[in-house]
């Protein structure tokens, strides 16, 4: 009796065994095609975020990443692709500050949720924004834009790259902490505010670090602050407005979105590549470069980090009254 149920015992877990193999079998495959990676922007920081990240981790991965651009809506349409793609690990997309926590308090109809959609993997990057003057502006510093500007309530305006992006929240948010009254200017890109500010059409603007740093190295127009609470390493002669407004902070960032339902294995697993992607000597040179600094939260990390964006700039949004219907 003892022996027939041995066996009955050695044969069901060969059983089980041999149901449990392709599953993992799988999952040590994984991946077994290349892996698309929306990027919901045109051509910009996103995109070279993108490659730059995804590059290593194909090697390490033995799969192409293959990056596909699916720009418009201020980034609505590409992470709506991604959201409803399937849940396999195939398909990736890079989120930012505007698509997973400014546009669900801005645009008044939403194609996903951002919270609930996606399978947060990783925040890769972080890179202040910047307080740029044209050079000609009487205001050297912080301080003296401030008391220029409640001097004169609405006399000057900023210009950033479009409603509701990360750079116009920005200039929301300075207003709302000085007490000061500004004009927004929206553009389509950093190269028109660039060319705006060169040309003497505008007074200041917001904008990424990165666009507006090799004109103020050049001495083409200022740079009065950082966005970031502290310096920006690229650039340390600069001052962060923090030291002049007290908490004040704007932060572009980038991470890596699965959509909702994603493996918790697969999820893991790409974040593990991505962090050591950001520690390669290329990504890391490229990121000092621009200014941009490296992250490698996990998942849980970062799923905290984009809810806690989501409720505070939906706030300054709300406070500004910026609204795109």
């Amino acid at each position: 009796m003892n022996a027939l149920l041995s066996r009955r015992t050695l044969a069901l877990a060969a059983l089980l065994g041999a149901a449990a193999w392709p599953a993992q079998a799988q999952q040590r495959a994984y991946p077994t095609q290349p892996i698309r990676v929306i990027v919901p922007f045109s051509a910009g920081t996103s995109d070279t975020v993108a490659r730059l990240v995804t590059q290593p981790m194909g090697l390490a991965l033995g799969q192409p990443f293959v990056v596909e651009s699916r720009p418009g809506a201020g980034g609505n349409i590409g992470s709506e692709a991604c959201a409803r793609a399937p849940a396999d690990g195939y398909t990736i997309c890079l989120g930012t500050i505007s698509s997973h926590a400014i546009n669900p308090a801005t645009y008044a109809k939403m194609p996903y949720d951002n919270l609930k959609d996606f399978a947060p993997i990783t925040q890769l990057a972080a890179q202040p924004n910047a307080l740029a003057v044209r050079m000609d502006l009487p205001a050297k510093t912080v301080a003296e834009l401030i008391e220029m500007m409640k001097k004169k309530p609405g006399d000057l305006n900023y210009g950033s790259s479009g409603v509701g992006t990360s750079v116009h929240l920005a200039g929301a948010l300075f207003t709302q902490m000085t007490g000061t009254e500004a004009e927004h200017v929206p553009y389509r890109g950093s190269g028109q505010i660039v060319t705006a500010l060169l040309g003497g059409e505008l007074p200041m603007a917001f904008d990424n670090f990165s666009s507006v740093w090799p004109f103020a190295r050049d001495q083409k127009l200022r740079i009065l602050g950082v966005t970031s609470l502290q310096r920006s390493p690229a650039a340390p002669d600069i001052p962060a407005i923090a030291e002049t407004l007290p908490g004040f902070e704007s932060l572009s960032w980038h991470g890596l979105f699965a959509p909702a339902g994603t493996p918790p294995e697969i999820v893991a697993r790409l974040q593990q590549e991505a962090k050591a992607a950001l520690a390669t000597p290329t990504v890391a040179a490229r990121f000092q470069e621009l200014g941009i600094t490296p992250v490698g939260s996990d998942p849980e990390t970062f799923g905290k980090f984009v809810a806690s964006e989501t409720q505070r700039w939906g706030a300054v949004a709300r406070k500004a009254q910026i609204r795109i219907d």
